[in-house]
């Protein structure tokens, strides 16, 4: 079988770390191409997306690792030149683009997939499955890293549309609506903006749901310098205990401890996106980021010490 030749759209930390190797190490991509506005990359290199997609023979594919405000763009030109497309998460800046996009690549007949790597896990699809069809009783998501650490100077998070702490918490809003049996809905949110920002450094969520007897909460935390925690703990009124760690690496369920034997997130994100493309199919789950939305539309927000760069 003939490999997809790919091309990276925005060559950064995620993409170096993540998405390179694990094309590399996939037999069914050949990775041919890279851009980034510091013409940074692998294999040929550009430092305008546009000559990418206009001057690489062949082309079939796209990852687009970008920040999410110029992902809409990016997606679709890549899709109205018949390329199949993937996704950093969030997919994009809003919902109403990546219906669009959606929309598009459907009237194109090209693959599109939102990929979201925290539910890319065995340790979820396990707890999944031990909730389904049961009642909750609680749900408490903590979800508390340090900036300054795994986002060093990246002042876009900060600007309207970079998100803010919802960049690291849309990946447990990602397991949380992949686990949950049933509809989840945003009821309440505290946001602490910092003066000089735009976006929330911290976040109080309070949900609900249908399929829901008690307590459902998220706090979202980008000051902890010690004690990071990934954590979903979801009870049921049965007595079922279902805890993820590591945001998502790990599971104990019942007081059983597993820990995740699959190939990896972001191998297995390019092993679906193998598939999608097979199948003709595509995947976009916007579950997460309308949590995000939703939040932002309810939310209370106060102001709190600015962040220094």
């Amino acid at each position: 079988m003939t490999a997809i030749r790919i091309a990276i759209i925005g060559y950064g930390k995620i993409a170096e770390d993540q998405h390179v190797p694990s094309i590399l190490g996939n037999e069914r991509f050949e990775l041919v191409a890279t851009s980034s506005r510091s013409g940074q990359g692998v294999a040929r290199t550009f430092t305008d997306w546009r000559e990418l997609i206009r001057n690489v023979d062949g082309l079939q594919a796209v990852a687009i690792t970008t920040p999410p405000g110029p992902r809409y763009e990016i997606a679709r030109e890549s899709i109205l030149a018949g390329l199949d497309c993937l996704l950093e998460k969030p997919p994009a800046a809003g919902l109403a683009e990546i219906h669009d996009l959606a929309c598009l690549a459907e009237a194109k007949q090209v693959t599109l997939f939102a990929t979201w790597h925290a539910q890319h896990h065995s340790t979820v699809d396990n707890a999944a499955k031990a909730l389904a069809g049961k009642r909750i009783a609680k749900m408490e998501i903590h979800w508390h890293e340090d900036v300054y650490k795994w986002h060093p100077g990246q002042q876009w998070i900060w600007e309207p549309g970079g998100f803010g702490v919802f960049d690291p918490g849309i990946n447990a809003f990602s397991i949380a609506t992949k686990i949950f049996p049933g509809g989840l809905f945003v009821k309440s949110a505290e946001l602490e903006v910092p003066a000089n920002a735009q976006t929330p450094i911290a976040a109080e969520v309070i949900f609900s749901s249908p399929e829901a007897d008690g307590s459902l909460r998220a706090s979202l935390d980008w000051r902890r310098s010690e004690g990071e925690e990934w954590t979903i703990t979801i009870e049921t009124t049965d007595g079922t205990s279902v805890r993820l760690e590591a945001g998502g690496e790990r599971l104990i369920l019942n007081g059983e401890r597993s820990s995740d034997s699959g190939i990896g997130e972001y191998p297995d994100i390019y092993r679906t996106f193998a598939d999608l493309i097979d199948e003709r199919r595509s995947l976009v789950d916007v579950a997460p980021l309308r949590l995000v939305a939703d939040c932002l539309l309810l939310a209370r927000t106060t102001s709190v010490e600015p962040v220094h760069s």
